[in-house]
């Protein structure tokens, strides 16, 4: 069953990216697939329970793929789809943004 979509294109964006977590994990991942342990280390303050339900919530979104290998351990990557390669221009123009906030502010 398909979630139903708000109206707004913005706030659809939100519902999918509305998260600090998410936006950063998309940030990361726009260079390239990444294993778990290399996302929590890259993002710094995450807890390990967000981290895995905002990778569920954005693979269910279509926004990531998860490949789970069949080692012992097990070797788990992450790769955006080209939905979520589709939002690089969208944080590129946040960072643009922050970029012009920092320096007039600062």
């Amino acid at each position: 069953m398909k979630k139903e979509l708000p109206a707004c294109p913005v706030e659809t964006t939100l519902m999918l990216i509305s998260d600090r977590w998410k936006v950063l994990i998309i940030r990361d991942l726009l260079n390239g697939t990444m294993r778990f342990g290399e996302l929590k280390r890259s993002l710094g303050g995450i807890s390990q329970k967000v981290l895995t339900a905002d990778l569920r919530s954005m693979e269910e979104c279509g926004l990531l793929t998860r490949r789970v290998y069949p080692e012992v351990p097990p070797r788990v990557e992450y790769t955006l789809t080209e939905t979520g390669l589709s939002l690089k221009p969208v944080l590129d123009s946040m960072s643009a943004w922050g970029e012009r906030y920092k320096e007039e502010h600062a």
